[in-house]
């Protein structure tokens, strides 16, 4: 099979207008597939927004909305025959899904049906997700599918080792191969990054003696968004900026709270930033990311905040922090509104702490998406020639 006949079919259950960090992943997948000269598809459920797109196709399948999780959109492929039967005609060499719902269901359809390869990426702590928003007796009976799928993959990837913590809780017991997210903000070197900041700090209209706190992600309970406010209350005293980017459906509870603890000076929610370029400039004007999640596996802001010379406050033991050594590339504090404002308040004091870990954060935790998807090919080529050789 000639590169250019291969189709590489990546699912997902979101996908651009809805943004977060699966769907940048599954993004710079197809972008650098088709890039690399390779044919790619995407596979994810119908949005009424929907961007162009060059280069590769996009299959959509029928969808609702999720009241509770808006933007997201549940997919229905058993409401909608005509992707089925697209499932059945794409000629598939490998497939890879990075979400176990209703797209994955339909990876592992066309896996069995055109009898190809079927790679799963563990993304996200889909337990947590679940028991948002459903009872136990339902998260309980949804986990078993999720596991099943996870179980009918021929190679499950995850983005860093200490997730397998959290895989093997649920109860995977096969093989785990470690592949890692890369990010596609690039600079040349801290020099370079130190004149951008400087630059972008004037652009915004920030002023060069305030701290500048950032957190881009979903705006939901599980990412630690009240946390980062309840800090900021107790740093009143301090010239500090707290710049929010992006959405979901704790946003109205963080108005009401910033409103209730009369934060509005401090606190600038700015909602979903899609511009990559514009998005680069908040990364780059901020002198430190806040993001006191134990929701998150493998956080891609956290390394787009590396390249851009800014560290991240975590909480000391979650799976993010596991590419952090407080200090040097990052700094670790517990999990309390307490210690988030402590530390804020030490780094504010101790401004050569930051850029130390500023510097230590852009070069040890930035990889760029063409290194990782160089990486990807070439596993993919594996994966088929061995699948190739045992059937």
């Amino acid at each position: 099979m000639k590169i250019s006949e291969k189709v590489y079919g990546l699912f997902n259950d979101s996908f651009p207008p809805v943004l977060d960090g699966v769907t940048l992943t599954v993004q710079n997948y197809v972008r650098w597939l088709t890039a690399f000269g390779h044919r790619a598809c995407v596979v994810t459920p119908w949005n009424p927004v929907m961007p162009s797109h060059d280069g590769f196709d996009l299959y959509r399948y029928f969808s609702l909305s999720i009241a509770s999780r808006k933007p997201y959109r549940y997919g229905y492929p058993k409401l909608d025959p005509f992707i089925w039967r697209r499932m059945r005609t794409v000629p598939f060499a490998l497939v890879h899904s990075h979400c176990p719902f209703s797209s994955g269901r339909l990876a592992v359809y066309a896996a069995r049906k055109q009898h190809v390869p079927l790679v799963a990426t563990f993304h996200s702590k889909y337990r947590t997700d679940l028991e948002h928003s459903l009872p136990p007796w339902m998260v309980k009976r949804i986990m078993r599918r999720v596991m099943d799928f996870f179980d009918a993959a021929d190679e499950v990837w995850i983005p860093q080792a200490k997730v397998e913590e959290t895989v093997r809780e649920y109860g995977y017991k096969g093989k785990l191969t470690v592949v890692e997210n890369g990010i596609d903000i690039e600079m040349s070197d801290f020099d370079e990054i130190t004149r951008f900041k400087k630059e972008q700090r004037v652009k915004l209209g920030m002023s060069p003696d305030e701290m500048v706190l950032l957190f881009v992600g979903q705006h939901i309970r599980e990412k630690g968004v009240m946390l980062i406010i309840r800090a900021i209350d107790k740093l009143r005293d301090l010239p500090v900026s707290m710049e929010f980017v992006g959405t979901g459906y704790a946003v109205e509870e963080m108005k009401a709270l910033i409103r209730s603890l009369h934060l509005d000076d401090k606190i600038t929610l700015h909602g979903v930033i899609s511009d990559r370029d514009i998005l680069k400039s908040y990364y780059a004007a901020a002198d430190l990311f806040l993001f006191p999640s134990r929701y998150d596996n493998a956080p891609l802001v956290v390394r787009e905040a590396a390249m851009m010379g800014v560290p991240a406050l975590l909480i000391e033991g979650s799976t993010a922090a596991e590419v952090v050594t407080d200090g040097y590339n990052g700094f670790l504090v517990t999990e309390s509104p307490e210690s988030y404002a402590s530390k804020i308040r030490s780094l504010y004091e101790n401004r050569q702490s930051v850029e130390t870990a500023a510097r230590g954060a852009s070069s040890t935790l930035t990889r760029s998406w063409r290194e990782v998807m160089e990486e990807v090919v070439g596993r993919y080529d594996e994966i088929i020639e061995r699948y190739g050789r045992s059937r």
